[in-house]
């Protein structure tokens, strides 16, 4: 009788925010993962895109999903406004219903509009931590309670900014403290989760003059670019990467050397 042939190994799903522009830091992050074997869900929000300098391009994310799909990912993609409380426990139940469950997490969404002690509006200063604190904890929380055994990985993306950027950079600042938490916290149930800051990298942020300055910081003599802050991302989601858990690092090129 002949062998029946096994199965091949299920690959495992992770859901991306940011994600809707080709240029984003979470494109570049799913490219990587397909490639590794991932599924992935991928979630972002056009009504903010509209809002900021590079605006809207409404086909990135059919082409990002074919590209992906190219690879051998199974992609889904949801449009998530999640300055909406209710939205991010959705997220991640319809992530599962249309992947199965997560085993990977990557937060790299983001509110950011730049403004100082004097002229941050209230509007503002909620607006930004609601997406990206209020949220991310949700998302963070929402993603422990749908975990099987095998635990899973989180890993948010941050930054350093303060000056003329604060109520960015102050709700990152207690992002941080929220993923570094859920290390402790989730720990017992197999999932890791740390937060990484990728420092400048040119997504469509950037102007001339900005993007010389801060070349000339860089010790590497070039910016980092997804790519490189997805192969971190890759490690810490993956199996050998897992031990690492609770820590706030760099991946930067020596930037903030």
């Amino acid at each position: 009788m002949e062998p029946v042939p096994s199965a091949p190994p299920a690959r495992p799903a992770a859901l991306i925010t940011g994600a809707g522009r080709l240029a984003s830091i979470g494109a570049g992050i799913a490219r990587h993962l397909a490639a590794e074997g991932w599924d992935l869900v991928l979630a972002y929000w056009q009504d903010y895109d509209a809002r900021m300098p590079w605006g809207t391009q409404p086909d990135d994310v059919v082409r990002l999903t074919a590209e992906l799909e190219a690879i051998g990912a199974q992609v889904h993609v949801l449009s998530a406004d999640l300055q909406d409380p209710a939205v991010p426990d959705r997220l991640v139940a319809e992530s599962v219903q249309l992947a199965g469950p997560l085993q990977g997490m990557v937060l790299s969404h983001a509110e950011s509009v730049d403004s100082g002690i004097l002229d941050t509006s209230v509007e503002s200063f909620e607006r930004h931590f609601a997406v990206n604190t209020r949220a991310s904890w949700q998302l963070i929380a929402a993603f422990a309670r749908q975990a099987t055994d095998d635990g899973g990985a989180i890993v948010a993306l941050t930054s350093d900014h303060t000056a003329f950027n604060l109520p960015y950079g102050a709700s990152k600042g207690a992002l941080d403290r929220i993923v570094i938490a859920a290390a402790r916290e989730l720990g017992p149930l197999g999932i890791s989760a740390n937060v990484l800051n990728p420092g400048p990298v040119d997504t469509g942020w950037m102007d001339d003059e900005v993007r010389a300055a801060l070349t000339a910081q860089q010790p590497t003599g070039r910016l980092g670019t997804p790519a490189d802050v997805a192969g971190t991302v890759g490690f810490l989601l993956s199996p050998a990467g897992r031990w690492v858990s609770g820590q706030l690092m760099k991946s930067d090129g020596g930037f903030s050397a």
